[in-house]
């Protein structure tokens, strides 16, 4: 088993901690796991990019090859389809639904989801509204992550573990707020995603 994900997003959006959470994850449950990324962070709006590999064998490869990624995870509809030469015949995409408009000449959104919905095997999530319903907009990652999750081989379990352990340093508030929006995008991705086989 390996499953090769893209995420991608600008800076600012969480996506370096979506992967921390995956890494993380993936650890609990012994597997191998390999990530590389690029990312603009001094210039917050910037291009951000992450590949990330589980698998139960050793990996020796970070990047992912052109039509291998099994999932492109976006908290940002423009930024996805940069990616999408990457995306296997039968690959997932998962994504937010709200733009981050940081170009002059941005594409129209309904264009952007237009464009999404030509792939059969695609979440269009209003991540970014379910976190600002839940209390803090940057949780938005949380909930796309929860979307995305049937599509992961790995265990709710470790993935509530991971998240717990990455944020074991701030409040019991942003704890509670980012397992909420993990929870909340779960919903949301397993109303869509097929039943996954045991994970």
């Amino acid at each position: 088993m390996t499953t090769n994900i893209i995420l991608s997003g600008v800076g600012g959006q969480g996506i370096l901690t979506i992967a921390a959470v995956l890494d993380t994850a993936a650890l609990n449950q012994n597997f191998f796991i390999k990530q590389s990324e690029v990312h603009g962070m001094s210039q917050r709006g910037g291009a951000v990019q992450s590949h990330v590999r589980i698998s139960d064998k050793q990996i020796f490869s970070d990047l992912i090859p052109e039509g291998k990624a099994d999932l492109i995870l976006s908290v940002e509809p423009m930024e996805l389809l940069r990616y999408i030469p990457f995306l296997k015949k039968d690959g997932w995409l998962v994504t937010d639904s709200e733009s981050f408009i940081n170009t002059p000449n941005y594409p129209k959104k309904d264009d952007l989801i237009e464009e999404i919905k030509k792939h059969p095997n695609h979440v269009i999530v209003n991540a970014t509204e379910i976190a600002k319903s839940i209390g803090n907009s940057k949780v938005a990652n949380m909930v796309l992550l929860g979307a995305a999750s049937a599509i992961i081989p790995l265990s709710e379990e470790s993935l509530v573990q991971a998240i717990k352990t990455l944020f074991q340093h701030k409040s019991e508030k942003i704890i509670r707020l980012n397992l909420e929006a993990f929870s909340e995008g779960k919903k949301v991705g397993e109303a869509i995603i097929p039943l996954p086989a045991e994970k």
